[in-house]
């Protein structure tokens, strides 16, 4: 027979806690609201943070041979540019000079779909193909409207990418320069154990993004230079391109690598036919299996923590709340919020706390 006192007892602990789940909700939800409300502000500093992890370690070693902060961090910071400005020529110029080529093999990619689906089991008339076309231009015609304010909120988008892109190498030059003195300064702002807990929580969520961000750097460098060879061999246009999509989806775990794969043998398929597209295939495959099994646990060691299921999961949801800047932070934002977890578990079983000696530039405590 059930006791009518342990019940009770039993639904007011459900009860709090679920007020307090709704608490924790509320101020998550309060906290989502006001980084969309800062969001041109919050967004060049992520992004200068995540160069920062990258151009860091050079800073460092120029600053441990006697170099000041401000020279080092100059320096790479040019250096960089240099190196993002020769990127940018190296993929326009074959971009540029291909155009034709693969327009020409769109164009008869196209022709053999359409010769495909007019035989069976399809037996698509071209008839039926000119009528549809037909439907497609008038709907462009009508939705003219619709397509001058999408290119207007293109060239305004591209205009707002420009800024940030300025304003994050201003922020990674400073964060390179003064960042070392970011967590003492922080130490002696903060009361009590606040002043211990918070710089030891940044200490260790710096670390956490630097090891995503360079492993990924240098995972998505292997799975580039491995596919890009493979595309080279078989003569697939626009190598250099597919290559530089291949490392820049890689900072977007899973989905990024299946995007770059699809658009590299859509684009064997179309230029090379269907035989060199499987042969793409296949590389991709296993150069992914590489990544996937020999490269990323050598190089990452596990250093993140996160199951492949978790990290999924969250670049899903991180793409359906916020497109594909959600897919791209996704992943770092899951793992800091891991290291914050792991830092509160430990509390409750301990108190001690870590030394606040660091390397990083939030932790360097160097002037």
């Amino acid at each position: 027979m059930l006791s009518s006192a342990k019940s009770a007892a039993a639904l007011r602990r459900v009860a709090r806690i679920s007020l307090d789940l709704l608490l924790v909700l509320v101020a998550v939800a309060a906290v989502l609201w006001l980084v969309g409300q800062m969001w041109s502000v919050f967004w060049p500093v992520v992004v200068a943070l995540l160069l920062t992890t990258l151009t860091w370690p050079p800073v460092r070693f120029l600053r441990r041979h006697g170099w000041r902060p401000a020279p080092a961090a100059g320096l790479v910071t040019l250096v960089f540019l240099l190196v993002v400005a020769g990127v940018a020529a190296l993929i326009a110029l074959p971009v540029a000079s291909q155009a034709g080529q693969l327009s020409d093999s769109v164009v008869a990619g196209i022709q053999q779909v359409r010769e495909w689906a007019a035989g069976p089991p399809l037996n698509i008339g071209d008839d039926q193909i000119t009528q549809a076309l037909d439907e497609a231009v008038k709907r462009i015609q009508d939705s003219a409207g619709s397509v001058l304010t999408a290119f207007g909120t293109g060239v305004s988008t591209v205009v707002n990418s420009l800024i940030t892109a300025v304003l994050a190498l201003f922020l990674m030059f400073f964060f390179l320069k003064d960042g070392s003195r970011f967590l003492p300064w922080l130490g002696r702002q903060l009361p009590g154990r606040a002043a211990t807990d918070l710089p030891v929580v940044a200490r260790r969520c710096w670390r956490t993004l630097g090891t995503f961000v360079r492993s990924q750097a240098l995972v998505g460098l292997l799975d580039a230079v491995f596919i890009g060879i493979g595309l080279w061999v078989l003569g697939v246009p626009l190598v250099l391109p597919l290559a530089v999509l291949t490392f820049v989806s890689a900072f977007v775990p899973i989905v990024g690598a299946l995007f770059a794969g699809f658009v590299s043998v859509l684009i064997a398929w179309v230029s090379n036919g269907f035989g060199d597209a499987l042969i793409v295939l296949v590389i991709i495959v296993v150069v992914q299996q590489l990544e996937g099994n020999v490269f990323q646990p050598m190089i990452q060691s596990r250093g993140l923590g996160l199951h492949a299921g978790v990290v999924l999961m969250v670049v899903v949801l991180g793409g359906n709340l916020a497109g594909v800047v959600g897919s791209l932070l996704a992943v770092p934002a899951a793992a800091l919020l891991a290291v914050v977890w792991n830092y509160l578990r430990d509390q409750l079983v301990t108190a001690a706390p870590e030394p606040l000696a660091d390397s990083s530039p939030q932790g360097a405590g160097e002037a």
